[in-house]
């Protein structure tokens, strides 16, 4: 009798062990935070897709799978941090912090871009006597360190002549640096649109955007998964990979483009802010999704200025690093192989996209 008990007792131990192994939590991160730590983004088809809930909604009907989002208040490097602690699954990284994890050892792959061409902004006080950026030579400028505006910024003086020696960075994020900036404790900041809300109430004044500048300028991020996730569940990160790339579908389309900002204004800012960011230019360029020629370059740009500046051990080869048979397999399944443009190295189109030929006809 009791060796019969002991068999039961066993056989539900096991069948409650084999339930729990395939019970699975999908882990997402994003290196940012909304304002007052809403736990939303923007910018990018990923943050749309969070705002919407479009991921949960892909596996609704999967009761052993589960959805996690967390926003890093500490951007790329907070995230970074987690990657190595194995907290992470999928994540979107700025080219740098992306390049410096993945120097370090950090294993993961590149599935699809996710934004170029951000426009970068210098910001000063409304009676700063800074005009231009050539005006920052030995001022003391804000600057979030360790994050993809780094390198671009970097880039951004290389063009007009000046390199970071010139000036004196102070290594501050988002947060700090308006109150810095507002105080007179720094002269300037480089950052994205989060300060166009702040020019528009009189706060700063804007006086340089990368946009109408050198094509090849400006921030660029991607989407990742590690190594080990993509090996173990090919089947979901395909199904990550082909709603997201719904989502850009979705935000590419002129039609959208309120809908877009009224999910990304759930993390606190404007959507004006997000109207003038995106003035001159279109969702359908900024999203572009493609692993293009354009991007490849850029990415091995940025490893090349990593590795000048000693920010990363070794090198990274960003050729073995892409993995775009998820991407090609989703652009196949939804019929999007032509839709958006691709571009060589220097930022020219190469092949135009269905979206371009609509916009140019």
């Amino acid at each position: 009798m009791k060796l019969r008990i002991a068999a039961a007792l066993a056989a539900i131990l096991a069948s409650l062990g084999s339930v729990s192994a395939e019970e699975l939590t999908i882990r997402f991160g994003n290196p940012g935070v909304g304002l007052d730590n809403k736990q939303y983004s923007y910018g990018d088809a990923t943050s749309y897709a969070r705002a919407r809930e479009l991921i949960e909604k892909e596996f609704a009907s999967d009761k052993d799978i589960k959805i996690e989002w967390t926003f890093f208040r500490g951007a790329g490097p907070a995230l970074n941090e987690s990657v190595a602690a194995k907290q992470l699954d999928f994540f979107l990284l700025g080219d740098l912090p992306a390049i410096v994890g993945r120097s370090r050892g950090l294993e993961h792959k590149f599935l699809f871009a996710t934004s170029r061409h951000e426009p970068i902004y210098l910001a000063v006080p409304p009676n700063s006597d800074i005009k231009s950026i050539d005006d920052v030579r030995r001022k003391k400028v804000a600057l979030f360190k360790g994050t993809n505006l780094q390198l671009a910024t970097d880039r951004v003086l290389s063009v007009h002549g000046l390199t970071e020696k010139d000036v004196r960075f102070i290594n501050l994020d988002t947060n700090a640096a308006v109150p810095a900036l507002t105080s007179g404790n720094v002269d300037a900041v480089f950052g994205g649109p989060e300060y166009l809300a702040l020019a528009k109430k009189g706060i700063v004044k804007i006086v340089y955007t990368t946009k109408g500048d050198d094509p090849t300028l400006g921030r660029h991020t991607s989407y990742l998964v590690t190594t080990a996730f993509e090996q173990a569940h090919p089947d979901v990160t395909q199904r990550v990979v082909t709603t997201f790339i719904k989502a850009v579908a979705f935000a590419s389309d002129p039609a959208n483009k309120d809908e877009v900002f009224d999910g990304w204004a759930l993390s606190g800012f404007p959507k004006d802010a997000f109207e003038a960011d995106i003035e001159g230019d279109t969702l359908a360029n900024r999203l572009n999704p493609l692993i293009d020629e354009f991007i490849i370059a850029r990415y091995k740009d940025q490893v090349a200025r990593a590795s000048a500046y000693g920010l990363i051990k070794g090198d990274v080869d960003v050729d073995s690093w892409l993995e775009p048979k998820y991407l090609q397999q989703a652009l196949k399944e939804l019929k999007l192989e032509n839709h958006w443009s691709s571009y060589d190295a220097q930022g020219e189109i190469a092949k135009l996209g269905d979206l371009n030929k609509k916009q140019t006809n």
